[in-house]
């Protein structure tokens, strides 16, 4: 009994190496891999995403983004900032992409037939073990559909990855305006804390000569109070954001100053990277839409199943979804998918533009804003320089003086401010298309 088992076995498996074959070419006979590339998208099927639940459409999501250049002038302080922060990454992004990418490799080869073991419980209450292939011959576009899912997660992947590139540098270049931000702003408070402690000096002798009553040197000394303080609070505020950027980059990142103005991005500016995740997402949910209704139809696979006795070949067929109740309101649904994913494209693209152009808006008030105040700051100093005048012959008090002169600092450093103002919102609109990184970097 021993040998005949043996010899049981040996025929099995002299057997199956036929059958495998067989199983193979019959794969390639109805249709073959089809594998994408890993860099490769969908394939081009119109300006819609989708037709009634059609293939998806792609759009050359990772071919887009790794056409895109980045607007940061090279050599520059942001271009410094933004190499630190993202050598400093922890990768957590590009770690997800090569798992999307690791699954549609697997993917890539489902055409091919699945083997593993088959235990089956035998009529005596025993434990029948069998080494089982299966060879899918008609499975309704599900294993297409997983190709597909899989390539278009690794669009989305690509495009995560992107987002959070470009939001990494975002955060670190905000740091850097605001912390320039704050060091300009302390710098017109300190020019002005020092002129009001000369107008103090003044006021102190004219106290001690009688000219003048203490309370207008308590006056004065609180402009002067007021102002320090001012001078203080930007310079916590510049150390704070230099802090968080260092922290966001690992190190220190001393002796940068300025701000760049960022590159002409073109004619054509590239869609939001919002808008290009929608696309992808919508892809995905579309070949996730097409692998369940492949699953609710009748499909059949031939089997080969290698035990003691020999090759047991056979047919199985599976996917009874139809016999469910409610499967026709569940077909329906799957079906609208194409529909639901062009609405949802749709609604991210106009949501993108909207806040786009909000920002343009935006910053063309601040530009606006800049001009008025640029005028009203040349009056406030010809004011200044004629109560500086009148002052001299006698026509103004020191404090009157000393008044204008500390309106004139506190707008001449709010003005300082809206340069920086504006520089933010240059980047903002950067992050959103995916601009402030290199595509080739990633």
């Amino acid at each position: 009994m021993p040998r005949n088992r043996k010899n049981g076995s040996g025929n099995g498996v002299n057997s199956l190496v036929p059958a495998l074959a067989g199983l193979v070419l019959l794969a390639g006979c109805m249709g073959g891999p089809e594998a994408p590339s890993m860099l490769q998208t969908h394939e081009q099927a119109g300006p819609s995403a989708v037709g009634a639940l059609g293939q998806p459409a792609g759009s050359g999501l990772i071919g887009d983004l790794q056409a895109r250049r980045s607007v940061l002038p090279p050599g520059g302080s942001y271009a410094k900032i933004s190499d630190a922060v993202i050598r400093a990454g922890s990768g957590a992004a590009q770690a997800e992409l090569r798992v999307a990418q690791l699954k549609a490799n697997a993917q890539a080869k489902n055409w091919l037939p699945s083997i593993g073991p088959s235990v089956n419980l035998t009529s005596l209450g025993g434990l029948a073990a069998s080494l089982l292939l299966e060879q899918a011959l008609f499975d309704n576009g599900r294993r297409k559909a997983e190709r597909a899912f899989a390539s278009a997660d690794v669009e989305v992947a690509a495009v995560s990855l992107s987002s959070a590139m470009n939001q990494r540098v975002f955060d670190g270049l905000s740091y850097y305006v605001n912390a320039q931000r704050a060091r300009a702003q302390a710098t017109v408070a300190q020019a002005a804390a020092q002129r009001l402690q000369d107008f103090n000096a003044i006021m102190g002798k004219r106290v001690a000569g009688g000219l003048s009553d203490g309370s207008e040197q308590q006056v004065l000394n609180q402009r002067v109070a007021e102002m320090q303080a001012t001078v203080s609070v930007d310079l916590q505020t510049e150390a704070s954001q230099m802090a968080q950027l260092a922290a966001l980059a690992g190190e220190p990142l001393s002796g940068i100053s300025g701000i760049d103005a960022l590159r002409d991005a073109g004619t054509s500016a590239p869609e939001p990277l919002s808008v290009i995740k929608a696309r992808g997402e919508g892809a995905r949910a579309i070949a996730q839409a097409q692998m369940q209704l492949a699953g609710m139809k009748f499909g059949l696979a031939t089997t080969a199943g290698l035990d003691e006795g020999g090759v047991n070949p056979g047919l199985r067929m599976n996917g009874t979804g139809r016999l469910n109740p409610g499967s026709k309101d569940s077909i329906a649904a799957l079906q609208q998918t194409g529909d639901v994913v062009d609405r949802q494209t749709a609604e991210a693209a106009e949501t993108a533009n909207r806040r786009i152009v909000a920002l343009q808006q935006q910053k063309a008030n601040l530009a606006a804003r800049r001009a008025q105040g640029d005028e009203v700051l040349a009056q406030t100093g010809a004011n200044l320089d004629l109560f500086t005048q009148q002052y001299k012959v006698g026509r103004r008090t020191l404090l009157e003086l000393v008044g204008q002169y500390d309106a004139y600092a506190r707008l001449q450093r709010d003005q300082a401010s809206l340069g920086y103002d504006m520089a933010l919102i240059d980047l903002e609109i950067a992050r959103d298309r995916g601009l402030l990184v290199d595509g080739a970097r990633m």
